[in-house]
């Protein structure tokens, strides 16, 4: 019997702590790699990532070929910061302007591809507070060391911080174990060995990314391992032991309406792969409420669900990158 996906996909970064190694191998295979800072008001973290990783995959091993910041319209000083200090930074509305203008994390995942020139691209979160190199090149390891490997995946420990301010060593991460992790065992439990399927750090190849659609907003991650292992199975994904990411925490209510466009992406999936047939329409409120002077008051937000096509399917794409 075959061993499980879990012990023979799954690496710790320091296997790949031989950046002379990596460089080569690189250079060899002639690619070309890009690390992707999706932003919104990150301007307290976003310089120390840039120094870091300008400084040691790009000045000392000439693993990254650039360094690109797309931003969501921040209101404080990230963009001036990140061009600053090096990064090619773009607003993501001023990219491909003739398509309908929406804003979210995925949003900015998906364009990037546009603007990028990587065969590899790594996409990382702007605001990890104990970031290293190794968040990079952890995830860049194993698809440049294992041909079949076409996407990784990092996970790792989570401090969280309570409401007297200290910080426990782990408890983060609750969506995924409160919502994703549940509906995995339910309909995919063999994505359960996917350690974090949330993870907002992870790299793969050009050919991969764009041959996926991007939800906007929250849902990116989870449609994206669902539509990968659609496509082409775990065998082309791997996982990363990245040890311990440090970053802000949201409260119970901005958690929940995370989980809200989590939950309408997976079940968007399961439609668009037959699996479940809807008898009535899945509304768009994630409905709360706030107790204001001894009365409840509905807290609405409309969360639609809306996604990107593949970025192969944009003429413009079409041209620039498969002519």
């Amino acid at each position: 019997m075959n061993d499980p996906w879990i012990k023979t996909h799954t690496f710790h970064y320091k296997a790949f702590c031989d950046l002379e190694q990596l460089t080569a191998t690189k250079m060899e295979k002639g690619l070309k790699i890009s690390l992707c800072l999706p932003t919104l008001n990150e301007e307290k973290t976003i310089a120390k990532e840039i120094v870091i990783f300008k400084s040691e995959l790009i000045s000392r091993y000439p693993l990254l070929d650039e360094i690109v910041v797309i931003d969501s319209g921040s209101t404080d000083r990230t963009r001036e910061i990140a061009r600053a200090y090096g990064a090619d930074v773009y607003k993501a509305a001023d990219i491909l302007p003739h398509l309908a203008p929406y804003t979210g994390k995925g949003e900015n995942l998906w364009k990037a591809l546009y603007i990028t020139q990587g065969d590899i691209i790594i996409y990382l979160d702007a605001d990890i507070k104990n970031i290293h190199h190794r968040f990079a090149y952890g995830l860049l390891g194993p698809l440049l060391m294992h041909d079949h490997l076409k996407f990784t995946k990092a996970f790792y420990d989570r401090p969280i911080t309570a409401t007297d301010q200290t910080v426990r060593p782990t408890g983060g991460g609750r969506v995924t174990e409160l919502v994703i992790r549940p509906l995995f065992s339910l309909f995919f439990p063999e994505l359960t060995q996917i350690l974090q399927p949330l993870s907002g750090e992870y790299a793969g190849y050009r050919d991969v990314f764009e041959q996926i659609p991007f939800p906007i907003g929250y849902g990116v991650e989870t449609s994206m391992i669902l539509d990968l292992y659609e496509k082409w199975g775990l065998e082309i994904m791997a996982q990363v032991d990245l040890e311990k990411r440090v970053h802000r925490n949201q409260d119970t209510k901005a958690l929940g309406k995370m989980a809200f466009a989590i939950i309408k992406t997976f079940i968007n999936r399961q439609v668009a792969m037959g699996m479940i047939d809807l008898k009535d329409v899945v509304h768009d409120d994630m409905i709360q409420y706030t107790l204001m002077d001894d009365e409840l008051t509905p807290d609405i937000v409309t969360i639609e669900g809306l996604e990107r096509p593949p970025m192969i399917e944009i003429p413009e794409y079409l041209e620039k990158y498969h002519q």
